[in-house]
């Protein structure tokens, strides 16, 4: 029967050059039914056994038979389904045009409006836009018959738009801080603000007003705008490759980092960074306080301070070079002739680490004491940390940003807990927290970080973690002549994050000195100039290293010290 259409569930073919004959059968009623709608009849079969044998005859398979009519009765349904689906598709497709027609209209008719400044109102004053000092600015109020504000020009870039009834809010970012600006009638209608995207720069000119009551705007005011100007150079992409498709809050990790200079434009991120500034300054100021002076060590080095496994090397000028661990070693050397000295430099470590505390390249703020004793370490260690922390949240626009990110911050209970090493490794044993070998933990153990972090939590509040044994810290550092086995070294550890200080009282006897070069297997020949100082005027001293990023991530409460810098390094990562 030439109408008949042939269904084979074995062999058959579920495409549209299928015929629908025996020779060139469909494989599912379904399809079949789409092809061959209301056909006066539908004949299916498979084989008896499930299984067509390469070559099998006929004999092998069912006689044709005409199809179920529950099976008839679903594809007549999906093929109705998929004709509804169809027109919709149609339906859909034909009011986008329609749109887009309308659309395109209105921005040719948009590309008419031409926007010229008023010549008659008043030349207005340039200002960043956190700028608020009543002498320049004044907001007109909201009453009827107010005196005018101030006409003021500011730019920056678009951080958010929406449109309400014919106005245009847009919320402007400089850096500096946001404002909310107010765009009206013709403002509101020309091609650059129908087509207005995020991150767009631009030049506004308007008056500033007090906000009505009941309405939130940064810096409680508005800027009700008269002219704007976008240059095309101006203007940042949209669609597909709009920022906001680009980088969204809660994405991969690693696509994050790999947009790191767009995420930097984000809240979150750039707050960080705000906060980070402000606490490099702070460190300036409480160390010039204190009379402590800045110094430059270089980061180019032929002397290792931390051990060998952790040192990038390099080629320089034909000599084996490295980039330093830390500034350590430099710092000592000034004592003599500046006095306490402290630096805010990067270094580097060539730890294979993927935690969430380490990176390959940090910034350290450093600081060494002359004639000092371990006690007045610890203590000018507190003052520090909680003098920066003073200054810090002394600055309205940094305390803002860390109440944004650490809404529970309060400043650190002084003085700050002190605990032996010896007593930190009876405190593991006593919780049951093993070490790296899920073993209990003993003397003489390095505690692992995860550990630390641990035991730090629990107690809640800074630890200065003091008396590490010799074998496991570092070759220069004084041993604590009431127990040879430890030396007089501490860790600051803060809930959260761990140890964000590292520091120690340094050896000042030479002979002691030679014999650690040896005990640790260095050639002293290359530290010279390091053990010169204790033979030329030795003196007790001790000093430390912090590490600025951990810092933050304690402060802002970031997971992780990959989002406290501007650009992370760590091992696999050395991009954008």
């Amino acid at each position: 029967m030439a109408d008949t259409v042939y269904i084979d569930e074995d062999v058959g073919l579920d495409e549209p050059k299928q015929l629908g004959t025996q020779e060139l059968p469909f494989r599912s009623l379904q399809f079949a039914y789409v092809q061959r709608p209301a056909a006066p009849q539908y004949l299916t079969r498979k084989s008896k056994t499930g299984v067509v044998p390469e070559g099998a005859d006929e004999s092998s398979r069912e006689e044709w038979k005409p199809a179920a009519k529950a099976a008839l009765k679903k594809a007549v349904n999906y093929f109705e389904a998929q004709k509804k689906k169809a027109a919709k598709a149609v339906e859909l497709a034909a009011a986008k045009a329609k749109m887009d027609e309308e659309r395109q209209k209105v921005l040719e008719e948009a590309k008419k409006i031409v926007l010229t400044e008023d010549a008659s109102l008043p030349k207005p004053v340039k200002i960043k836009l956190d700028e608020a000092d009543p002498k320049i600015i004044k907001l007109r109020k909201t009453d009827e018959g107010a005196e005018p504000g101030t006409r003021v020009k500011i730019l920056g870039r678009v951080h958010r738009e929406r449109k309400q009834k014919g106005v245009l809010f847009i919320t402007l970012r400089d850096g500096y801080g946001y404002m909310q600006c107010v765009l009206s009638g013709d403002l509101a209608k020309t091609y650059d603000a129908l087509t207005l995207t995020r991150e767009t720069s631009m030049e506004i000119y308007g008056e500033l007003w007090e906000l009505p009551p009941g309405a939130h705007a940064p810096g409680g005011r508005e800027l009700h705008v008269d002219f704007y100007k976008i240059e095309p150079h101006w203007k940042a992409v949209g669609g597909e490759d709009a920022i906001t498709n680009k980088v969204q809050g809660g994405g991969d990790p690693k696509g994050l980092l790999d947009m790191r200079h767009l995420t930097l434009r984000g809240d979150t991120a750039s707050a960080v960074m705000f906060v980070r500034d402000a606490v490099e300054s702070a460190f300036h100021q409480a160390y010039k306080e204190i009379r402590i002076r800045k110094v430059s060590p270089p980061a180019l080095v032929q002397t290792q301070v931390e051990g060998g496994a952790t040192l990038f090397k390099f080629d320089y000028y034909g000599e084996s070079a490295f980039l330093t661990q830390s500034s350590q070693l430099y710092l000592e050397t000034c004592l003599p002739s500046m006095g306490d000295v402290f630096c805010i430099e990067k270094s580097f470590r060539a730890e294979k680490s993927l935690t969430r505390r380490h990176l390959s390249e940090y910034t350290h703020v450093e600081a060494e004491l002359d004639f000092i004793s371990f006690d007045d370490l610890l203590t000018h260690l507190e003052a520090i940390i909680c003098r920066v922390l003073e200054i810090t949240l002394a600055d309205p626009s940094a305390a803002a940003h860390i109440k944004a990110l650490h809404p529970e911050f309060t400043m650190p209970e002084r003085p700050f807990l002190r605990m032996k090493y010896s007593e930190a490794i009876d405190w593991l044993v006593e919780h049951g927290i093993p070490n790296e070998e899920d073993q209990p933990h003993a003397f003489g153990d390095d505690i692992a970080e995860a550990a630390e972090r641990r035991m730090t939590d629990v107690i809640g509040r800074p630890i200065f973690l003091t008396h590490f044994p010799v074998a496991i810290k570092a070759f220069y550092m004084q041993k604590d002549p009431t127990d040879l086995r430890v030396t007089e070294s501490v860790d600051c550890l803060m809930p959260g994050v761990g140890e964000i200080v590292g520091g120690s009282m340094r050896m000042d006897d030479y002979d002691e000195l030679m014999e650690a070069y040896k005990r640790v297997g260095i050639d002293p020949a290359p530290y010279y100039w390091y053990t010169d100082q204790r033979r030329y005027g030795s003196s007790p001293h001790g000093g430390y290293g912090l590490g600025l990023e951990r810092f933050l991530a304690w402060l802002c409460k970031q997971h992780t010290v990959r989002d406290c810098c501007l650009y992370p390094r760590y091992m696999g990562r050395c991009t954008p």
